[in-house]
Parts: C-alpha cells; structure tokens; sequence
C-alpha cells in the first residue's frame, strides 16, 4: 500500500503487543469459564486451553456461536482422525464456544486396528464405525460379527450377521457393541502324523 505512493523506501515495522480477545467457553468442557486469548487464536486453540470436552462432553458437535447464531460446528474426530482442521475459525471478542453433552456411544471389539468407544453421529452405519476403528485387521475372520443391543431400555438382544454389503449399510444405535470375529487359528489343509515315527 506505502509503495503505491513512494519509491525508492525502506520500511521497518516492528510488531508490538497483540491485541486480546475475550471468549467463553461453556457446556461440557474440562475448564469451562472466561478466556482471554490472542487475536491470533481460534477455535481450535481455545478448546485446548480449555482442556477440552469432559468425559460426557461431545467430540463431534462442537459449536462456535457468534451473535446468537452458529458460526460453525467442529467435529474433533475430523482433527485428530484424518487431521482435518478446515472448519476451524478465527475468534473476536465475545465469541461463545459451546460443547453439548456426548452423543450416542459404541463399542466395537475384536479383531479391528483400533478397539474402543466411539461417539457417532445420527443414523451411522456399521461401514462408518469400522472405517473409525481403522478397518479390519489382517487376522478378522471378515464374515462373522456379532451386535449386541438394548432394546426399548428392557432387553439385551444379540445377532450374527455376516459382513456383506447388508451387513455394513446397518444402523448403528446407542448402547450397541460390536465383536468382530478372527480366523479359526486351526489349519484346513494340515495332517498330524503321531505314533512311532523318527
């Protein structure tokens, strides 16, 4: 801009103190409460700062609230899965970061890369869960699963199904468990040989 009037200059522009923004951070946060960061800083950093959600606070919902309206919704799985930071934005002043309470919670075991409790979104499929848990391991028997589900708050249901395109399409609800099974870790196409032999 200066060069659009002078030539032949030198500039010199020393940075002093960064201007401070203060936010909030409320709902189920580690460290709910005032902020007051940087004016470099996003929603990102300031979830940081914040210690993050708490254990009964949700990862995939979390909202920027600008003014009485949403800004944005960040999903930290996005963040931490596939290193996904293109819905983080900017901060001003007076900014409300908001985490609601988790979601529904599954948990899918066996012979999958990555066995834990996931929260999931509405209407999530088995596809979705296992693409989560980091897929398939090289020893899963890839036929045979198992899901276990509360039904209406009373009974605990169990069903095996195979993992055909059927299989992967169904929902997922709240409360379920899933087992991936492995390979049978006998061999199909071995012979013992026992008695008086060298």
């Amino acid at each position: 801009e200066i060069g659009k009037v002078f030539r032949n200059f030198e500039l010199n522009v020393t940075l002093g103190q960064l201007r401070s923004l203060q936010v909030f951070v409320v709902g189920y946060a580690k460290k709910p409460g005032s902020y007051t960061v940087s004016s470099l800083s996003t929603l990102v950093n300031t979830i940081f700062a914040a210690g993050g959600p708490s254990a009964r606070g949700s990862m995939r919902n979390i909202q920027l609230k600008r003014a009485g309206k949403v800004v944005t919704e960040f999903d930290f799985y996005d963040l931490l899965r596939r290193g996904d930071k293109s819905k983080d934005v900017s901060l001003i002043s007076g900014d409300v970061i908001y985490i609601p309470p988790i979601g529904d919670l599954v948990a899918i075991a066996g012979s999958v890369n990555t066995p834990a409790i996931y929260e999931l979104k509405k209407g999530a499929s088995l596809e979705e869960l296992l693409d989560l848990a980091g897929g398939l391991t090289i020893t899963a028997q890839g036929q045979k699963v198992t899901l276990e589900r509360i039904v209406d708050r009373k009974i605990r249901q169990v069903d095996e199904f195979t993992l055909d395109q059927a299989g992967l399409s169904r929902k997922i609800a709240g409360g379920d468990v899933v087992n991936v099974f492995s390979i049978s870790p006998r061999f199909d196409n071995a012979i013992v040989l026992r008695g008086n032999v060298a």
